[in-house]
């Protein structure tokens, strides 16, 4: 029987909590090789994504709300979702298993 492959979000939204999702990112990714992960940065989580960049950046998602509520500009290696809360919800909504880092 073959396993449908694991989709993990890892919701961080402070500097601390990327720490720890970055870490679980890279732990998962090791753990499973077929699997998809993702990390969405919001609030205090997006100014610490930009400042220190991580070798889990293809797998970060930063919410374009906080960007412009903060005056921040987007680099060029960061994918942006128009609002984290959004798509939170549409990656549960699509069979995604949550996380709060």
């Amino acid at each position: 029987m073959t396993k449908t492959p694991l989709k993990l979000l890892i919701h961080a939204a402070d500097d601390a909590s990327l720490v720890r999702a970055r870490s679980n990112a890279a732990n998962f990714l090791a753990a499973d090789e077929t699997g998809q992960v993702e990390i969405v940065a919001n609030a205090g989580a997006v100014a610490a994504a930009i400042a220190q960049p991580h070798a889990t950046d293809p797998h970060l998602r930063v919410c374009a709300n906080t960007l412009r509520n903060n005056a921040i500009d987007t680099p060029a290696h960061l994918t942006q979702v128009p609002a984290a809360v959004v798509h939170i919800a549409e990656r549960q909504r699509d069979g995604w298993a949550y996380m709060r880092a």
